[in-house]
């Protein structure tokens, strides 16, 4: 990967993905190795091979809105030292697991007091690797309180953690099967949802009734919702096939 691809790489992670990975390994095959192994364990992985092209990736985007650019990052000990030991200055939080060379195990200590979270001596097996990373990816999660998650649209504000609505900035009360199927739409706008599949979401597989109970609820959100329940703008009836948010 060219340097202009490394420094455009840094985002926030996308809901859904494992984490953010960025791979610096001087060996082309164990590189190759690395990178697929954690790919096919859902990881998102940036690799390159020269730390001169890391260093900016990681220095210009080190948090973006409290998301670290990367949740890890593995680098040889060849390029990884003077690496580790300029980020650590700079307060770089990122977790950093350092892979020694053969018969290097006695440099443990030094990689560790350089700054580095872990350190692992080639050879060794994937499965170890990969534990290793998801622990280091586990204690940076732990360690950092989450932001409180909001739903907004248009003039619609839910907290989630604190069942909690406002509608036009008034504070709204809503039935617990209310919510949870308000949260639904608001988690997936403009996604379609059929009568079946609200009930297997909000009321379970196990409920036993009819599909109009989906119905009856859908015109009690309009109630609260809407300007004109006649004429709702956040919770539209797509004939033939069911409700849809926005």
């Amino acid at each position: 990967m060219s340097s202009a691809e490394l420094s455009e790489s840094p985002s926030r992670l996308a809901v859904g993905q494992a984490g953010r990975i960025l791979l610096l390994e001087g060996e082309d095959l164990l590189r190759e190795m690395l990178a697929l192994a954690l790919k096919e364990q859902g990881y998102e992985v940036v690799v390159t091979s020269d730390g001169r092209n890391a260093l900016p990736s990681v220095q210009a985007s080190s948090s973006y809105h409290g998301e670290l650019a990367f949740n890890l990052l593995i680098m040889d000990s060849i390029n990884g030292l003077d690496l580790c030991r300029m980020l650590r200055h700079q307060g770089n939080p990122v977790p950093i697991l350092i892979i020694g060379a053969r018969g290097s195990a006695n440099n443990c200590a030094f990689y560790l007091e350089a700054g580095s979270d872990d350190y692992l001596t080639k050879p060794f097996g994937m499965r170890e690797f990969i534990a290793r990373c998801r622990a280091l990816m586990r204690r940076q999660r732990l360690g950092r309180l989450p932001e409180p998650r909001t739903l907004q649209y248009k003039s619609i504000t839910l907290y989630p953690e604190e069942c909690r609505v406002l509608v036009r900035g008034l504070e709204v009360k809503f039935s617990p099967k209310q919510f949870r199927l308000l949260e639904l739409f608001m988690s997936y706008p403009r996604r379609v949802w059929s009568r079946d599949q609200l009930l297997e979401k909000i009321w379970g597989q196990d409920f036993i009734g009819d599909s109009k109970t989906v119905d009856v609820h859908i015109r009690w959100l309009r109630e609260k919702l809407e300007i004109d329940p006649g004429k709702p703008e956040y919770i539209i009836t797509v004939r033939g096939f069911g409700y849809r948010f926005g």
